[in-house]
């Protein structure tokens, strides 16, 4: 039964089996997912989400990370925080599996440890778990379902699952009966990019609060499908025709895990078009090159990013973050393209508009057999024709922030302090950081985060 094996896998995960590497990228994602958080909650969307659930009041558990010190039910804070940490496109991404990780997997461990009064390294155990289970039902699915289906909706919902059921403390029994309940509510479809709306980070929201309303299920005895993911009714049939149901379970105990490949974003915007922005950003600087200089730009990448990120034309924000011709553009002009490089008032800007209109996307099949090869590389390749005669080229399969070319602890640090100060301010910034540096010495997680934003 292979959903019972992942249920058996993060029943028996404990922190103290973790390598002294995994429990710091683990570390790192979390701080890298709570900037994210703290700087998302100010966005238009997460606004109206969080007015519609904190509105209908409840008892007050957890902590919704938004600049006040307000709290929420434990299912609701899940949701706020979850949906916020998705709303810049600037969170972490497992890139086999194609899922933004820790936007569902780490808001139910905030959620339930706040409210349990759980300790760090129980936190650092979950959200590993949460990780690991996340990444292989996305792995067994990816491709095929990726056309119509948002993977962090889908997939992403049974990693809130496990870290939900992991920081609760479930048996490997009542972990079984969480994922089926998790399964069962998984969605999350990519119409929405077509008109730029505000889905995503639903997305996100609803697949954490599906976590932890199943954990807390479980936990209740409520019962559901013991075979949700390889059934014949199931979640991967119910995906794609033949789904890759080895992929859930090779490997499951040899002590290598899924969040130790962990992706990270040096840009607020889709990960896949990160590797031609970093091929600008690195031309950009050795050559000199200016908006001024190009005759033409020309992107060769695979089919995912030309299906889903090829958009000459985006009318808002969000469609930009998903433009990318607009990204390289934008990188083009800026030199980097942070949260600020998408705000209404600046994508409309007329030089980056006018290096767009001389941007063509071709679908490539060499770069498609990068990626075919190897999950891990969302490649791509630049290639830049100037006035004066010069053709730029630069393929680049390992953008910053991948594993073989990552971002530093400090470098990490930096990130979430520019999202978390102007939310939170440079003292309450600072405690948070440390809470997360030293997570695993926290008795009493909610004693601790309350001391933080006091």
């Amino acid at each position: 039964m292979t959903t019972k094996a992942l249920a058996d896998f993060v029943a028996d995960l404990q922190y103290d089996k973790l390598s002294h590497e995994t429990v710091q990228i683990t570390k790192q994602c979390i701080l890298d997912w709570l900037g994210v958080c703290i700087r998302g909650s100010q966005e238009k969307p997460i606004k109206i989400i969080r007015k519609l659930l904190l509105e209908g009041g409840g008892k007050p558990q957890a902590t919704v990370l938004a600049g006040d010190a307000e709290k929420t039910t434990t299912l609701n804070a899940a949701f706020c925080n979850g949906s916020a940490s998705h709303s810049l496109d600037f969170d972490d991404l497992h890139n086999p599996s194609i899922i933004h990780l820790a936007t569902v997997v780490v808001p139910p461990v905030f959620a339930i440890a706040d409210t349990e009064r759980k300790s760090g390294k129980e936190m650092l155990a979950a959200v590993v778990a949460g990780y690991e289970v996340g990444g292989r039902v996305g792995e067994s699915v990816i491709p095929e379902s990726y056309f119509f289906w948002h993977t962090t909706g889908t997939a992403g919902t049974f990693g809130a699952a496990a870290s939900a059921a992991k920081i609760l403390g479930l048996n490997a029994d009542d972990t079984l009966q969480c994922l089926g309940s998790a399964g069962t509510q998984a969605a999350g479809l990519w119409e929405f990019l077509k008109e730029g709306a505000m889905s995503k980070t639903l997305h996100a929201g609803k697949s954490s609060y599906a976590g932890v309303l199943s954990a807390y299920l479980a936990r209740a005895g409520f019962t559901g499908a013991t075979k949700i993911l390889e059934g014949e009714k199931g979640f991967c049939r119910a995906m794609v025709p033949e789904p890759h149901l080895e992929k859930l379970t090779d490997g499951l105990n040899d002590g290598i895990y899924k969040i130790d490949n962990n992706s990270f974003k040096p840009y607020a915007c889709c990960k896949h078009s990160h590797a031609s922005l970093y091929a600008m950003q690195v031309l950009r600087a050795e050559n000199g090159l200016k908006s001024e200089d190009v005759e033409e730009i020309e992107l060769l990448v695979n089919n995912i990013t030309e299906f889903l990120i090829n958009n000459p034309q985006p009318e808002n924000p969000y469609g930009c973050k998903f433009s990318i011709q607009y990204c390289v553009a934008g990188m083009l002009k800026y030199g980097d393209m942070g949260v600020d490089r998408f705000l209404p008032e600046v994508i409309g800007d007329a030089e980056v508009r006018g290096v767009m209109a001389k941007t063509k996307v071709v679908r490539d099949p060499a770069i498609e057999a990068v990626h075919a090869a190897d999950p891990a590389k969302l490649a791509s390749k630049l290639v830049v024709r100037c006035k004066d005669g010069r053709v730029l080229e630069m393929q680049v399969d390992f953008p910053k922030g991948d594993p073989p070319n990552p971002m530093s602890w400090d470098e990490s640090v930096a990130k979430f302090m520019s999202l978390a100060v102007p939310v939170y301010g440079e003292a309450k910034a600072a405690k948070l950081c440390k809470l997360i540096k030293t997570l695993e010495n926290s008795k009493d997680f909610a004693v601790d985060l309350a001391k933080c934003l006091a």
